[in-house]
């Protein structure tokens, strides 16, 4: 088996005043240190999460930041800042040395990226910002950025009811995703156990037969809507089996396609589980959500969003189209090699 990416107990923390930097910061640095950063790494972290923060305070609609160990790199930290506004017309002029927003520690956006050991930023006026960096320490690795996801859990619950995982093998990248049924604790339990049954099957087996170990495997859980994929770079395809409402969509510059699940709760009942595949155009993403997020968004209307990380097309798409009266959970996988 590749290496393994599961779902973490995100928490997204509202910056809407200045109490939440100096939190936000410590946090950071203490994750950083728990990983073994320098002195001199460690700061680094502090002061771009600091002017992050800071900006999202001052000028940001509903601005939230998450910290977290990378997904695809334990050694690594992410974070992800999100608003809904006011978004810039020009990021490659608030990228230049020597523009920072009025107010801020002064380094500007352009300062947190050369902090930052790799960073994306998508933003649209009007619309908001989501700007993903990622911080390791020096001549550590640097993460794949081929496939990340992001969870919210309902309202004010600390734990969500979705779960998901990832598995990379070389070119090859296998996903499951699960949306308990219900909400709370008996929900993330059935989740849990559909990512158990799936890292202990999905080594080498269709994704069908995995989703029907998965099937077989949570009836003594409340089940949930579960769909597996497999998605080849090299050859371009997907193969995908799903049971309820799971969306899944091949997604790129001028529109997306949606993939099938049958109807059902996986661990109860469903129809005769059944595989299909996809193609994949080239520069295409790949989207799985759970309904916690409504299928209405556009993919035309974010241009330039498919070519950044996976980690910001989720977010975006978990800040545009995501519910505050659902678990909420959404992967995306760049396939091309």
């Amino acid at each position: 088996m590749g290496s393994v990416i599961r779902s973490q107990n995100d928490t997204w923390i509202r910056t809407e005043d200045a109490s939440a930097i100096g939190s936000l910061r410590r946090s950071a640095v203490g994750l950083a240190e728990l990983r073994g950063f320098s002195e001199e790494d460690a700061g680094r972290v502090a002061v771009a999460v600091s002017e992050a923060a800071s900006n999202l305070v001052k000028h940001a609609v509903e601005g939230v930041m998450l910290i977290r160990l990378h997904p695809e790199l334990d050694s690594a930290i992410e974070v992800i800042a999100i608003d809904r506004g006011p978004g810039m017309h020009d990021v490659s002029r608030a990228l230049r040395d020597g523009y920072s927003t009025a107010g801020t520690l002064g380094i500007g956006l352009g300062g947190i990226a050369r902090m930052a050991s790799g960073y994306e930023v998508h933003s649209l006026p009007g619309r908001g910002t989501v700007l993903g960096m990622y911080f390791i320490a020096q001549d550590a690795p640097r993460p794949a950025s081929r496939a990340s996801g992001v969870t919210r859990p309902i309202g004010e619950e600390t734990v969500c009811g979705d779960a998901f995982a990832i598995i990379e093998n070389g070119a090859t990248t296998t996903v499951m995703l699960c949306d308990g049924l219900g909400h709370g604790t008996a929900a993330a339990h059935a989740s849990r156990e559909a990512v158990r049954l799936f890292l202990a099957h999905a080594d080498g087996r269709s994704p069908v037969t995995v989703l029907e170990r998965i099937h077989d495997g949570l009836g003594q859980t409340r089940g949930g809507a579960v769909a597996v994929a497999r998605i080849d770079g090299p050859a371009g395809t997907v193969s995908f089996a799903g049971v309820g409402n799971v969306s899944a969509w091949i997604v790129n510059q001028q529109g997306r396609q949606g993939m099938i699940s049958v109807p059902g709760i996986a661990g109860y009942q469903s129809r005769t589980l059944r595989q299909y595949e996809y193609t994949v155009p080239p520069s295409s993403v790949v989207v799985f959500h759970s309904d916690g997020l409504s299928e209405r968004w556009d993919i035309t209307s974010y241009p330039g969003l498919v070519t950044r990380v996976p980690s910001v097309v989720a977010a975006t798409l978990l800040r545009d189209a995501g519910t505050r009266r659902d678990d909420a959970s959404v992967i995306a996988v760049r396939p091309d090699p």
